[in-house]
């Protein structure tokens, strides 16, 4: 993980600011929106959003690490009362996730380096053991059929999401014709 640089009240409100605007601009056109209106959404000024991401993937990173964030502490929160229930809906929840910001990730892998960067594998990597956790405790409620893996599902959900861009009502509809097949008769 990559040391976080200390920010002042403002800098940290400012910060999330344009993460939360680079977030619905990146749903609405996807991971090349424009910079300058990213800025102008968060109501900062160009200078103020370079000087948070000197790059279009720094800010993109940030921006998948804060959804992926969110999906993580959603499934962790998960009272373990139906988990059946639980798992198809993180499930429905993170395949529409996918499909609205399916732009995201194939930016980030294929913007720099040669695909994710170790902060990146990390953030997914506690993703897909949440979705772990949601797994196994379905397995022993018995209500998934023996053998599905939290990465299984992942696979599955990446694989609807990608096929389904930036129309989440079809992806949420074809995960669960999907999960249906993960349920014991």
């Amino acid at each position: 993980m990559s040391p976080v640089k200390t920010l002042r009240a403002d800098g940290r409100r400012n910060r999330e600011r344009l993460i939360a605007a680079a977030a619905e601009l990146i749903r609405r056109d996807g991971a090349q929106a424009s910079l300058e209106e990213i800025a102008r959404s968060a109501g900062l000024g160009s200078a103020t959003l370079h000087r948070h991401f000197p790059s279009r993937h720094v800010l993109l990173e940030a921006v998948y690490r804060e959804g992926v964030e969110q999906l993580c502490d959603h499934a962790a929160a998960q009272p373990g009362v139906d988990p059946a229930a639980e798992l198809d809906t993180w499930i429905e929840e993170t395949t529409a996730y996918i499909a609205e910001n399916r732009g995201l990730g194939i930016a980030l892998a294929g913007s720099e380096g040669d695909g994710l960067t170790a902060d990146e594998i990390c953030v997914t990597d506690r993703l897909i053991d949440e979705l772990q956790v949601l797994v196994d405790r379905a397995a022993a409620a018995g209500v998934v059929r023996a053998g599905v893996t939290g990465q299984d599902l992942m696979t599955l959900m990446n694989a609807i999401g990608t096929a389904t861009e930036k129309d989440s009502a079809t992806a949420r509809r074809l995960v669960r014709l999907a999960l249906a097949g993960i349920h014991p008769c």
